[in-house]
């Protein structure tokens, strides 16, 4: 009987290893995008984030949340205080309890975070055929590739190749581990129409959603690339000064 358990027990890691082989050949690796905000001097395009937040509001919004991200933190890409306030109030924030110890919804302020977009896991799972759709606040941070990885996972989405086994519900996309992810394809070509007249093509519009979800993820990134720039600065010029004081100070001494 444990011959019988152990040789069972080496079949099914053969299984789960071939499994993890096949689904290895089919991963790629997002290439490397050029943005704004890379490098040192690196800066957040504001139009471009802009109609980033267009396509997470009118798109991602309905499964993801921004945990992390309140109305007043959308001062920083330009919004006027006006704007942001009535942005706030067309959303119902849950509040409460009232002097009758019930809770109670109310028109959304600058100071509230974006609401989620579900009462509960079990209510987001049920809606999103068991799959827990991820809180995007951090999510460039959170991925191995970043901001790279988010882009090209939006538009990622393919037919699965012959002899893939594509479990019911979920779709296949080839920079996803494993290649079945839960998620539909949700960017496309016109999905989303821009007041400024910037190019809509799927590209394009994922493009600028990943650089407004960097954003949610590193809203202090200019003020750090800025902070570092300084700091480098003042310590080279300290080197500066250092060197010639040392010159000056030992030249008379006799080595």
């Amino acid at each position: 009987m444990k011959k019988l358990l152990l040789a069972a027990a080496a079949v099914a890691a053969l299984n789960v290893s071939s499994t993890s082989l096949r689904a290895a050949e089919h991963e790629a690796h997002p290439p490397k995008e050029d943005w704004s905000f890379n490098g040192v001097l690196g800066e957040f395009d504001r139009e471009q984030v802009q109609r980033g937040f267009q396509v997470y509001k009118e798109i991602c919004s309905a499964c993801h949340s921004l945990n992390y991200v309140a109305f007043r933190n959308l001062e920083t890409l330009g919004y006027s205080e006006a704007q942001i306030k009535t942005l706030a109030a067309t959303y119902d924030i849950d509040d409460g309890p009232n002097d009758q110890g019930e809770m109670f919804k109310r028109k959304g302020k600058a100071s509230d975070r974006f609401p989620h977009p579900f009462p509960n896991e079990q209510a987001a799972r049920l809606a999103n055929n068991g799959a827990l759709p991820p809180d995007l606040s951090l999510m460039t941070k959170a991925r191995e590739g970043g901001p790279d990885y988010v882009y090209h996972l939006m538009l990622g989405y393919e037919d699965a190749p012959a002899g893939f086994h594509l479990l019911e519900g979920l779709s296949y996309n080839k920079y996803f581990p494993g290649n079945q992810i839960g998620m539909p394809k949700q960017i496309s070509d016109g999905v989303v129409t821009f007041a400024d007249g910037s190019p809509n093509d799927a590209a394009h519009i994922a493009k600028d959603v990943t650089a407004f979800l960097h954003w949610a993820a590193e809203p202090k990134l200019e003020a750090r690339h800025s902070t570092g720039l300084r700091v480098t600065l003042y310590a080279l010029l300290f080197a500066v000064l250092a060197f010639f004081y040392k010159r000056r100070l030992w030249k008379n001494i006799p080595h």
